[in-house]
């Protein structure tokens, strides 16, 4: 990975520029750094509105590459096939490429794929996922835990710092994800006291945004509170951080949770009331929509 003299990757490129990436993208271009841009549906990607957008993964593959993509899954059909990155990255003679996962995506299969990677394509995987939600990405503030070589990530962190105020490495691929399992059990918990505290507020006819004044002023308060408070208030769950893609992240966490031997209660209790959340069809409002459930 060549360096410009401000210690940013010469040759960057961004796949997925849906609510995370687009203001992702954003940041980076106007950080100064060239940016290719990638997206199943092109006018979200000419929609950043800078950057040169590119109709297939092939085109993006540059030195570095950041997906911003749901689950591994996308970022793995990126891969192969004459439209596929690594097509492109050999014509392109990119010989130490890249690989970013900023998705949120299992520990375990992570890991799994970046030695896939590295073995069979000398291809570097790094985790990093992301939390702060739309708000962290459009302000520049998202929290970002890091996986791979120490290495790559420390030439990596300049970039990274263009829309993180916090970035962490804590150890091999695989890792950064692991964090990112702690930090939703925190958010799933969150959310869903929350919830429940609106909910029994609500139900004795109490004001929700004299009751949100008070849980802000003291140990109550948090992120979530100050992010997502007026969806209680407003009973407005629509867009934002899907409930299914919080019960993906849940179901990530109990499989990381098995495989270090332990039994989390709190999230087995959040597994199912978001397994019925979604099951009962509202998967695709805002987490904090668990408040209907709850509210009935």
């Amino acid at each position: 990975m060549d360096l410009s003299s401000t210690g940013m990757p010469t040759s960057v490129a961004l796949l997925g520029t849906g609510p995370m990436g687009a203001p992702i993208a954003r940041n980076i271009i106007n950080g100064g750094v060239p940016l290719t841009l990638w997206n199943r549906t092109v006018g979200k990607a000419e929609a950043v509105g800078g950057g040169t957008v590119v109709a297939s993964p092939a085109g993006a593959a540059s030195d570095v590459v950041l997906t911003v993509l749901p689950d591994l899954p996308q970022v793995a059909s990126l891969i192969p096939g004459e439209d596929g990155l690594l097509a492109g990255w050999a014509a392109a003679g990119v010989e130490h490429p890249i690989l970013v996962i900023h998705g949120t995506v299992s520990p375990v299969a992570v890991a799994a794929f970046a030695a896939e990677c590295r073995q069979a394509h000398g291809v570097t995987v790094i985790d990093a996922p992301l939390s702060g939600g739309t708000i962290g990405a459009e302000e520049g503030r998202l929290s970002t835990m890091v996986g791979g070589p120490r290495d790559v990530v420390d030439r990596l962190t300049p970039l990274f710092r263009l829309y993180s105020s916090t970035v962490a490495w804590f150890g091999a691929t695989g890792a950064g994800s692991t964090v990112k399992a702690c930090n939703q059990i925190v958010v799933a918990a969150t959310v869903t006291a929350l919830s429940e505290a609106m909910a029994l507020a609500e139900a004795n006819g109490l004001d929700l945004h004299q009751v949100q004044s008070i849980l802000a002023g003291g140990l109550a308060n948090s992120e979530v509170l100050r992010q997502k408070g007026q969806r209680w208030i407003d009973a407005d769950f629509e867009g934002g951080g899907s409930a299914k893609n919080q019960l993906k992240d849940l179901r990530f966490i109990s499989e990381v949770a098995t495989e270090a031997g332990l039994s989390l209660p709190v999230a087995g209790s959040l597994l199912t009331a978001f397994q019925a959340m979604v099951s009962a069809g509202l998967g695709d409002l805002d987490h904090t929509g668990i408040y209907l459930g709850i509210r009935g």
